[in-house]
């Protein structure tokens, strides 16, 4: 359907180079969009090559995002080089301990990548989406922006911070014909949940209480993202769309 193609879109998607990150970008790429694709770290060949597969351009973004000092100077170069249609806040971080012996350090490290990151990139991106009056701004959500969760306050207190923050865009952008919106993803098999996939009581334990009866895959969220960056979503603002095999509603 003509409705969800993003031909002639670019789309920039953080952390594309595993996991979630990779398979929107290359979801986006399979819908028609050219993509920018971002990583810490200049490996990002494989996800690279599946976008080229798709017959999309691919272009490639290496750059810390916990470093707030130069990152705003560094994203304006990329926006200047390319008009960003469609902005994936994807990249995050997370550090498990419990609350009374959660570092300070690390607290700082989440924040830093899963939030303040995330309103530098929407901020500098949606600025020129609202003055072109066009553009759509997604966020990756989690349970933990409805959950406190055990273990992860700093990434629970970001992500609760991602809902609060794709709501608040949305109120000032929607009448400019930006819409901004997120996915929360269930439980899904990335690095970020391999801990937890590992500990067979806490794995059986999770798995048990998903009424799909089993963990998600990156994969699994194209579909939501795909409609979320297509004119399909025009209409559709400020929400977090659960993908979660049913967790929320147990």
């Amino acid at each position: 359907m003509r409705q969800f193609s993003l031909e002639g879109r670019t789309a920039l998607v953080t952390g594309s180079r595993t996991g979630i990150g990779r398979a929107i970008a290359r979801g986006l790429a399979e819908a028609g969009a050219d993509v920018i694709l971002h990583g810490h770290r200049d490996d990002l060949d494989e996800v690279e090559a599946e976008v080229l597969g798709a017959g999309r351009k691919a272009y490639r973004w290496v750059q810390e995002l916990s470093e707030p000092a130069v990152l705003g100077g560094r994203l304006e170069q990329v926006l200047d080089q390319h008009q960003v249609d469609i902005l994936v806040n994807n990249a995050g971080i997370i550090r498990r301990a419990p609350a009374a012996e959660h570092s300070y350090d690390d607290w700082r490290a989440v924040l830093k990548v899963d939030l303040d990151a995330v309103f530098q990139l929407s901020q500098a991106a949606g600025r020129r989406m609202v003055a072109r009056r066009t553009g759509k701004i997604i966020m990756i959500a989690s349970m933990l922006s409805f959950q406190g969760g055990v273990n992860v306050t700093g990434y629970a207190v970001a992500k609760h911070g991602v809902a609060g923050l794709t709501k608040a865009l949305a109120c000032e952008w929607a009448a400019h014909g930006v819409q901004v919106n997120a996915i929360a993803p269930g439980y899904i098999a990335t690095g970020n949940t391999a801990s937890l996939r590992r500990d067979p009581a806490r794995e059986a334990e999770i798995r048990g209480r998903i009424p799909a009866g089993h963990w998600g895959e990156p994969g699994d969220l194209v579909g939501a993202a795909v409609f979320l960056a297509s004119a399909a979503s025009d209409y559709v603002n400020g929400h977090v769309l659960a993908v979660d095999g049913g967790w929320m509603a147990r």
